[in-house]
């Protein structure tokens, strides 16, 4: 019995279109992971880019602060304490 299913299993595998089909499958599922990976590194390159700006505007505002005279920043603060 075992050979027979051993058999009949070697002839099926040796089919071109059960060949063909699973090569179809394989190529599929690489294209898929293939997609599914570059999609990922492209938003990682957004996210990059997106925190990159949000760093500089909050350098520019560190260094704007930085630059102004300490009683005028005083006279802002005390604008805002009410």
């Amino acid at each position: 019995m075992l050979e027979l299913v051993t058999a009949l299993v070697g002839s099926f595998l040796r089919s071109p279109i059960v060949i063909g089909i699973g090569v179809a499958i394989v190529t599929a599922a690489g294209a898929w992971v293939h997609g599914r990976i570059s999609g990922a590194r492209k938003q990682k390159e957004v996210q990059a880019a997106e925190e990159a700006k949000a760093r500089d505007v909050a350098d520019q505002v560190d260094n704007d602060v930085g630059a102004l005279p300490a009683d005028h920043v005083r006279q802002e603060l005390k604008t805002w304490e009410k």
